[in-house]
């Protein structure tokens, strides 16, 4: 049986599903369908006998999410790879296959998004098997998706032959076919022979290396460079800065895929979807002949076809009378947009973005490699924050050149150190920290720590934080 290396693609923004989706905490890492993340989805549907543990690559700002997700999962990484800014698809895919090439250069690669949704796990793997023996032989394998309804939100594959009733057909590819409008998407579907570009690809490191070589040399040297350069981060690898930024932003499509002719489609017929918008979550979540996804905190009176969710326990949200309507409700966000309009919202990102708005990319919660914050009151000279930690985790042992702190404890104990003395404070005490003292936080019981902050001072700001020691190695 044949040994397949996954590579997971962890470093998109998902700023088609805002508020939820936000580039300090995209798409990838939220429970959008389900009680496992998509990332999570993602480790588990590549693992058993057939694959080795995931290779993953990520931004930094991601990497203790990642491993964090893993671990919840009882999944371990081969490697975490850290890129040091995004570079798009095609220097991430060289990046893995490089590092892949140093232990087994004919090894095989699977290469997938962390961010889709695959119904028939059993069935995708049967088609990811499909595909072994012409990847082994030098193939690019791409898989295809029987399309379901005329998406514009999709790149498509055009395939020599009609699409076939088997589900690991495999034929060669015709053309790449970009994001059509509308009436071309519904020509392609009754067409029969245009399948949905999945993103995902099978092939051996030897073969993509080659495929570099011949289409895209100008990649090889700073990815290599970067590769070799790379340091150790804690357990991640992280990728030498200089030569990374020195490659072009290209995805693999533009730089490989379109030009090579060694090229074959795997058809996969299950349910597919990239979840590349709050149309596609509606799709995959409504019921009932209405038509209607609604999470448990809303209450509707003759709506239909629509979406209606609250993220906020705490936040009722209520519809009357809508029609074809996507409402969703953060904490510090809204958003509400006619379905018909689902890809406009990565323009409202942009606009709000423009406008420095924060909540354009910042989430509510401001997840650490310990825990998790979120701010609860902000005031002038003052900010209410609930801290949570995990077991076993601790803050940086830092000080503040602007604000005084006051930690009440609500649930767990705190192993709280001030100046020179180390003390446990426990469920309903507290502790004061004045300005400028040096001080951590660690929680060295087996439940998360709780506890609320009250922030004094002139200035509020994270940047306010002069780290002496950090068990994250963060700077």
């Amino acid at each position: 049986m044949p040994v397949i290396h996954p590579v997971i693609l962890c470093g998109g923004s998902g700023t088609r599903l805002w508020p939820l989706s936000r580039k300090s905490y995209p798409k990838q890492f939220t429970k959008l369908l389900g009680e496992k993340t998509l990332f999570q989805a993602t480790a588990e549907r590549f693992s058993g006998p057939t694959f080795e543990d995931p290779l993953v690559i990520t931004a930094s700002d991601f990497r203790f999410m990642v491993t964090e997700q893993l671990a919840e999962i009882n999944i371990n990484a081969s490697e975490v790879l850290i890129e040091p800014e995004a570079r798009n698809t095609a220097p991430a895919i060289l990046a893995t296959a490089l590092w892949l090439e140093q232990c087994n250069p004919d090894a095989l690669m699977l290469v997938c998004p962390a961010d889709h949704l695959i119904h028939e796990q059993d069935k995708f793997r049967e088609a990811v098997l499909a595909g072994v023996p012409a990847a082994n032989e030098g193939q690019l394998i791409t898989f295809g998706i029987q399309p379901t309804h005329a998406e514009t939100g999709y790149g498509y594959l055009e395939i020599a032959d009609r699409i076939s009733k088997c589900s690991t057909a495999i034929q060669p590819l015709k053309n790449f076919v970009e994001k059509p409008d509308a009436e071309t998407a519904e020509q392609m579907l009754h067409a029969e022979t245009f399948l949905w570009n999945s993103g995902i690809f099978l092939f051996s490191v030897r073969a993509i290396l080659k495929a570099f070589e011949d289409h895209a040399p100008a990649l090889i040297d700073p990815i290599k460079k970067a590769v070799n350069a790379a340091t150790r981060d804690i357990g991640f690898l992280r990728l030498e800065q200089k030569n990374w930024a020195a490659a072009q932003d290209i995805s693999i499509d533009y730089a490989i895929m379109e030009k090579a002719d060694n090229l074959s489609v795997v058809q996969y017929n299950g349910g597919w979807s990239d979840v590349g918008g709050w149309d596609a979550v509606w799709r995959e979540t409504k019921a009932g002949e209405a038509g209607l996804s609604q999470s448990p905190n809303v209450t509707t009176i003759e709506c239909q076809n629509s979406l209606l969710r609250s993220e906020d326990p705490n936040m009722a949200v209520v519809g009357i009378g809508l029609e074809n309507i996507i409402a969703v409700a953060m904490p510090d966000a809204v958003l509400v947009a006619d379905m018909s309009r689902a890809q406009d919202v990565k323009h409202a990102v942009s606009l709000l973005k423009q406008n420095s708005v924060k909540q354009a990319e910042t989430f509510p919660k401001d997840h650490r490699p310990w825990g998790w914050f979120e701010s609860l009151v902000f005031g002038e000279r003052f900010q209410v924050k609930r801290i949570v930690v995990h077991p076993g985790a601790a803050l940086s042992l830092q000080s503040h050149n602007h604000r005084a702190e006051h930690w009440i404890v609500v649930a767990g104990t705190a192993e709280v150190t001030l100046g020179e003395d180390v003390n446990l404070v426990t469920e309903n005490q507290s502790v004061y920290i004045p300005l400028g003292t040096t001080h951590r936080l660690r929680n060295p019981g087996k439940i998360p720590l709780v506890l609320i902050e009250v922030q004094t001072g002139s200035y509020l700001g994270e940047d306010d934080i002069t780290r002496y020691d950090d068990i994250y190695a963060r700077k």
